[in-house]
């Protein structure tokens, strides 16, 4: 008998001290990202202080590249096997699959102050999560154009911009045409494959697609005229073909060929300063430049990325504190301040940049002052819920128009089939 207690007793002390283990055993949280610049390395300093001040939650990023993020994460999400959480911008592939942080979160007053609601809302789906939290914008973006500032100097050319608050895209493109032909520089002009870039030029030359019966139309006089002035560069040979031709389907941008100064005027975003901040430095001059202007003004498009949860997490508790921390707003201002991003929290108050390079600081003034601009068409193309089901067949119709596979009447044709196709399948759904 007192050899059989000595066993229990090893057991029991074995049993307890398996249990003391499994009690220091951190849980562990999956964050799926993709990076612009130096993302993921701020958000992990962010975090490394958050883990010190919860030994119980340890947080791992997983970076992936932003296609990724658009092709396999949804199906990810939607076969049950996708993150605790994510960096998304495609806000509607998610929807109802959502973690709701509202009850989980220690002050939801905090957040409901913190953010813009229409932006909140784009992660809901309805009347019926109307008043549920599943995310947080970390940056806000605007779709607009850089220039090599360097080359226009060389070439003794006048930047448009300097000189007048109305400059439209036609006159944009001879400006830096002449720039490239005068500096041998290989190309002119460049905008990203995407129907997100390609929608700020559109609306500016007086494209709409939203109508008040809340019907939309493809085929307008503005759209057209962009359409033709993207063939025209295509035709022309002053952009690089690579982009959208040889893309193989998928989003691409045209950043290298402006960071290496192979480029004279690139259509992107302001999520691009960092990253040029970065690679360019002291090897030329960039500027971000006013969005031109034409019949529908002077606009690009808002946007911008959230940080999600989704429900089929293991450990809301774990997940809502992490997304809580976020959002706190020292600590939204340091991810702000480091990534150079246009503040999307509303409670940052003075924002410090943290770069000494000139052309950087210029830039984020002048996205900044693009913001107000914005035209409501845009709005509701980022935020309406049918942003996806508009944008890539814009994409991939214009696609085929310049690897001559459509006309633009059929590729405007198909693209209207496309979206009406798209929006009448998701309200099946």
């Amino acid at each position: 008998m007192k050899k059989f207690l000595m066993i229990l007793a090893l057991m029991l002390v074995a049993a307890l001290g398996t249990t003391v283990m499994a009690q220091d055993t951190p849980v562990e949280l999956r964050i799926t990202w993709y990076d612009d610049g130096n993302e993921s390395a701020v958000l992990r300093e962010i975090l490394d202080r958050f883990e010190a001040e919860n030994p119980d939650i340890k947080v791992v990023i997983d970076i992936v590249a932003y296609q990724a993020v658009l092709d396999q994460l949804p199906l990810q999400v939607e076969a049950g096997e996708g993150p605790d959480m994510a960096r998304v911008t495609n806000f509607d592939a998610y929807k109802g699959y959502y973690l709701d942080l509202r009850p989980l979160v220690a002050d939801a007053a905090l957040w409901e102050s913190s953010f813009d609601g229409a932006v909140l809302g784009a992660l809901q789906s309805g009347e019926e999560d109307a008043d549920a939290i599943y995310g947080f914008p970390n940056q806000f973006t605007v779709t607009g154009p850089f220039i090599n500032r360097t080359l226009f100097e060389q070439a003794g050319v006048e930047v448009p911009s300097d000189s007048s608050d109305a400059v439209s895209w036609a006159e944009w493109t001879a400006a830096a045409r002449e720039v490239a032909e005068a500096t041998e520089t290989p190309y002119a002009v460049a905008i990203d494959r995407s129907g997100h870039r390609f929608a700020g030029p559109m609306f500016s030359e007086g494209g709409m697609l939203f109508n008040e019966d809340g019907s939309i139309t493809i085929d307008t006089p503005g759209f057209r005229t962009m359409a033709e002035q993207l063939v025209g560069w295509h035709t022309d040979g002053i952009t690089p073909a690579e982009v959208w031709v040889g893309s193989g389907g998928s989003y691409a941008a045209a950043a290298d060929f402006f960071t290496n100064g192979q480029l004279v005027m690139y259509m992107s975003g302001s999520w691009q300063i960092g990253n040029f901040a970065g690679k360019i430095g002291d090897t030329f001059d960039w500027s971000a430049v006013p969005n031109p202007t034409g019949d529908g003004g002077s606009t690009g498009m808002p946007g911008g990325t959230m940080m999600v949860a989704f429900a089929q997490t293991e450990h809301p508790e774990e997940v809502a504190r992490v997304m809580d921390y976020l959002v706190q707003p020292d600590n939204a201002r340091e991810f702000t301040e480091k990534t150079l991003f246009i503040p999307a929290h509303l409670g940052l108050g003075e924002i410090n940049f943290v770069t000494e390079d000139e052309s950087a600081k210029a830039a984020l003034t002048t996205f900044a002052s693009e913001v107000p601009k914005l035209s409501e068409q845009a709005y509701e193309l980022q935020f309406g819920g049918r942003a996806f089901a508009i944008n890539n067949p814009v994409r991939d119709r214009l696609t085929q128009v310049l690897t001559g596979e459509l006309s633009l009447d059929d590729a405007i044709a198909r693209i209207q089939q496309d979206v009406d196709d798209a929006l009448a399948a998701a309200a099946v759904s």
